[in-house]
C-alpha cells in the first residue's frame, strides 16, 4: 500500500483531541507518529466516566480514535535525560505538533522562537483555545468554552426563549485538529521542496469564527442576523427547518432559494391547492407580508400527518433535500456510512467487538489505512530509544531513574 506521507517523522506533543487529530490523520496517511506522554498519561485516557463508557485501558474507543496508528514514549521533560531524548526526537522530525500552552512551551524551551533557529526545516505546528495573540490567549479552553460558546454555537442555534443546546466532547475539535492538519500538509510541502520551515496556528475559536463567517458577515447589515437566537417560526425562509413527524421523529429539510422549491415542496406535503398561492410566493412577497411564520405552521401540520417512513418516498420522489434527525445508534448502523468506510470494527484483547469511526478524508490509490490501537503509555518508548541509539543499558538507567517512563500490562 503506498502512502502520500511515508518518511515523514512526527513528533506529538500534545493532549487531548485537536491536535491529535491532526497527528492521527498524518499517521494514517503513513507517517511515523510519536506521541510524547507524561507518565500519568493523557487526560484523555480518563474521560470514559464523562462519555458513558466503561473506564478500561484495554478497550478505549476514545483513545484510539484519537490515537490510533501512533507509537508513544513516556518522557519526564522536566529531567535532563527525559528533554535530551526529547530533543534527539527532534533532531530526525519533520513536523512537531503541540497544544501546550504558550507560556509552558516557553519556560521549557519550546516554543517556537527557541526551535527555529536549531531546526530551520522544522514545521511547527500549534493549536490553542483562543489564539496565541491578544487579552484571552493563556486562557485554558475546551471546545466547549473557545468554539462553542465564545464562537457563537451556543447563543446563536439556541431556540428563543430555551436554554442552549446541548454539545458534545470532540466536535469542534476534530474541526480545529483538520484545519491544523491542513495548515501542516502545506508546511511540510514547502519544507520539502524549499528547505524552509515554517509554523502553522489555528485555534478552537478561530475556527469557530470561521465556520461562522457567514452570518458573522451578515450581521453588518440591519437583518436576520442581528436578531439572532430566533424562533425558528418567525425565521425569514420557513423551509430551512425540522419537521415533527406522526411517529415523534424529525425530518430536516434545506431549501436555501425558497422560489426554487416552493411549488414541488408544497405540492409534495400534500397542499398543491397553494402551489400558485400569490401570498406565499415568492419569498419577497411572503415576507412583506409577514406570511412566513403562517407557511411554517402549514408545513408542520402536514407532517404531522405522517411517518418518517411515509415521508421520506414523497421527499424523495420530489428531489427535496432532506436528512431524518438521526441518533448516534442509527448512524453506527446506518448503511451509507458503512458503504463509504466510515467505520472499522475493532476487536479488543478482551474479546469485545467495537465499532470506531475512521477519519473522513479518503485516498483511491493508498485505499483504506490499517487501524492500529492507540499506544498504552510509553509503550514503545524503549524500541523508539534504539532507533535513536540508545543503549540497553541506557534504557535501563533512564527506566530506573524516571525519565522514562513504560505502562505495566496488568494481564502479564
Amino acid at each position: 500500500m503506498n502512502k502520500p506521507l511515508e518518511g515523514v517523522k512526527v513528533v506529538e506533543l500534545a493532549n487531548f483531541i485537536a491536535a491529535a487529530t491532526a497527528g492521527r490523520f498524518m499517521a494514517d496517511l503513513g507517517a511515523n507518529v510519536v506521541k510524547i506522554e507524561a507518565p500519568k498519561g493523557d487526560p484523555l485516557r480518563y474521560t470514559a466516566p464523562s462519555e458513558g463508557r466503561p473506564l478500561d485501558m484495554y478497550e478505549n474507543t476514545t483513545w484510539d480514535l484519537e490515537n490510533g496508528n501512533k507509537r508513544c514514549i513516556s518522557l519526564n521533560l522536566k529531567d535532563p535525560t527525559g528533554k535530551e531524548a526529547f530533543f534527539k526526537l527532534l533532531d530526525k522530525a519533520d513536523v512537531l505538533i503541540t497544544n501546550w500552552r504558550v507560556q509552558a512551551l516557553q519556560r521549557m524551551g519550546l516554543d517556537y522562537e527557541s526551535l527555529k533557529g536549531k531546526y530551520p526545516k522544522l514545521v511547527y505546528a500549534i493549536c490553542t483555545g483562543y489564539g496565541e495573540y491578544g487579552p484571552d490567549k493563556n486562557l485554558p479552553g475546551f471546545d466547549f468554552t473557545a468554539f462553542f460558546a465564545r464562537g457563537g454555537y451556543l447563543d446563536s442555534l439556541r431556540q428563543r426563549g430555551t436554554v442552549p443546546m446541548n454539545v458534545v466532547p470532540g466536535l469542534g475539535d476534530h474541526n480545529v485538529g483538520m484545519n491544523l492538519a491542513a495548515g501542516i500538509l502545506a508546511a511540510l510541502y514547502q519544507a520539502k521542496v524549499k528547505g524552509v520551515g515554517e509554523k502553522v496556528e489555528t485555534s478552537l475559536f478561530e475556527s469557530s469564527i470561521y465556520n461562522m463567517g457567514m452570518m458573522v458577515q451578515a450581521s453588518n447589515y440591519e437583518g436576520i442576523a442581528q436578531q439572532y437566537p430566533i424562533d425558528v417560526r418567525k425565521s425569514a425562509n420557513p423551509f430551512n427547518a425540522a419537521w415533527r413527524t406522526k411517529d415523534d421523529r424529525f425530518i430536516q429539510t434545506c431549501m436555501p432559494d425558497y422560489n426554487t422549491y416552493y411549488k414541488a415542496f408544497i405540492t409534495a406535503i400534500g397542499r398543491g391547492d397553494l402551489a400558485e398561492n400569490k401570498e406565499y410566493f415568492p419569498i419577497l412577497a411572503c415576507q412583506s407580508k409577514g406570511l412566513t411564520t403562517e407557511v411554517y405552521d402549514i408545513v408542520m401540520e402536514a407532517f404531522g400527518k405522517k411517518t418518517v417512513a411515509e415521508w421520506k418516498p414523497i421527499l424523495e420522489a420530489a428531489d427535496i433535500p432532506f436528512a431524518v434527525a438521526q441518533n448516534w445508534v442509527e448512524i453506527r448502523n446506518d448503511k451509507q456510512a458503512e458503504a463509504n468506510n466510515c467505520f472499522y470494527d475493532m476487536k479488543y484483547s478482551n474479546g469485545n467487538v467495537r465499532r470506531l469511526v475512521r477519519l473522513p478524508v479518503k485516498f483511491q490509490e493508498m485505499g483504506v489505512p490499517d487501524y492500529r490501537p492507540g499506544p498504552m503509555i510509553g509503550e514503545q518508548g524503549p524500541e523508539i530509544l534504539k532507533e535513536l541509539g540508545y543503549s540497553n543499558a541506557k534504557i535501563q538507567e533512564m527506566l530506573e531513574k524516571g525519565s522514562l517512563y513504560v505502562w505495566k500490562d496488568e494481564r502479564k
